[in-house]
């Protein structure tokens, strides 16, 4: 029955997007990188990320992460300008503790702006976390 199913929360795994600077094409840029806070590493990350709002889509990219250790982070992909106009979204699967774990990411359109930037920590440059 459907209270025999248990579905584990996800916690301490976060998506964030960091303001960095390119030295290959000399400006800021906005990456994404996953952030896991927890204190053992999480495996076989799968992330599936998209923008959208109502009349635009981009395209769905997939990103697979073998292993992100505890209390660290790994990039997942750079967010270009322009598709900052639009909602983001990172669907996350990972395993920990033998496991599946999923969590949705999301980032409102015209959110993602350097006046909105805090320190992340582990990574501690400035960036803003998905809700």
């Amino acid at each position: 029955m459907k209270k025999d199913i248990d579905i584990p929360v996800s916690k301490d795994v976060y998506v964030a997007l960091v303001l960095e600077w390119n030295d290959e094409f000399l400006s800021k840029d906005w990456n994404a990188y996953i952030i896991n806070n927890r204190t053992t590493p999480i495996e076989m990350v799968l992330i599936v990320s998209k923008g959208y709002d109502e009349k635009v889509k981009t395209s769905t990219m997939r990103h697979a992460i073998g292993v992100v250790a505890a209390k660290s982070y790994e990039k997942i992909e750079l967010v270009q300008e322009d598709v900052l106009r639009l909602n983001n979204e990172f669907y996350v699967t990972y395993y920990a503790d033998n496991k599946l774990f999923e969590r949705k990411f999301i980032f409102k359109k015209h959110s993602v702006n350097e006046a909105n930037t805090i320190t992340i920590p582990i990574i501690e440059k400035d960036g803003i976390f998905a809700k």
